[in-house]
């Protein structure tokens, strides 16, 4: 589900220029910063790298210039984490709606905090409510694990119902959200854990060495079955061996007794 929200300057309105910085300022702190990190570092390796998923674009602690009165006032600073679908996926500054086709983010989450939770649960939620018409809005504190997700529904946001693993379904993303080890994560429709390409290849990691250690144990077994093949060959040679100078035995009596004029029947 895409929701765009268009802008129909009037004839009086003069747009700023292009080349406008984020105004936005450090996170609260390490915390907020990992967690921003995290969700756009593994959103793009899973839709870009992984899916080959081209036309989007993530933004992290980054301005949304939306009017020219936004930029005279500075009253409003953007979200911790945006996406917007259906645009090209290349390095921005910030995001200028009326330069993006008019295009408001389908996606935010704020990152709370002390100092910024009001904001974020009011006025913010508000503005993207009704000026942005974001089709989905999440907040997350990571200090304390607090988690909430909206779904714009008739014009109003929604709470989005978790599922029975406590996660929130994105229709955006076509992922899950939810908390995994005090962290925001993305989840697979089925419901596993998207890991983070770090957790990706020590998984990869792990997987190669238990199939080096079943191939090596394999190895192993098929050695010792070959030992014991050749044991049992070993064995047999030597029965064969053994019952071939038993035989050699009798037919050397039997002679000796037929020599002699005795029957060797009947000894």
């Amino acid at each position: 589900m895409t929701v765009t929200q268009n802008i129909e300057p009037g004839l009086d309105v003069i747009f700023p220029p292009s080349n406008l910085e984020s105004d936005e300022p450090p996170l609260e702190s390490s915390l907020h910063l990992q967690q921003m990190l995290l969700l756009i570092q593994c959103l793009n390796w899973w839709w870009r790298d992984i899916n080959k998923i081209n036309n989007y674009f993530v933004g992290g602690n980054m301005t949304v210039y939306y009017s020219p009165r936004q930029i005279k006032t500075k009253d409003f600073r953007g979200p911790d984490f945006f996406l917007v679908l259906d645009t090209e996926n290349r390095d921005r500054n910030n995001w200028v709606v009326w330069e993006e086709d008019g295009k408001y983010p389908n996606l935010i989450i704020e990152l709370l905090s002390p100092s910024t939770a009001s904001t974020d649960k009011g006025l913010k939620k508000q503005i993207y409510q009704d000026i942005f018409r974001t089709p989905e809005y999440f907040w997350f504190n990571p200090q304390n694990l607090e988690f909430a997700g909206f779904i714009l529904f008739g014009g109003t946001y929604q709470p989005i119902e978790p599922n029975p693993q406590g996660l929130l379904w994105s229709q955006q993303l076509n992922l899950y959200l939810g908390v995994h080890d005090g962290k925001l994560r993305y989840f697979l429709p089925e419901g596993q854990l998207m890991l983070t390409p770090e957790e990706y290849g020590v998984e990869a990691t792990q997987r190669a060495e238990q199939q080096a250690q079943l191939t090596e144990a394999a190895t192993q077994r098929a050695e010792q079955q070959a030992q014991l093949t050749e044991a049992a060959n070993q064995r047999a040679e030597q029965q064969t061996q053994l019952a071939e100078e038993a035989t050699q035995r009798a037919e050397r009596l039997a002679a000796k007794l037929r020599e002699l004029n005795i029957d060797p029947s009947i000894v």
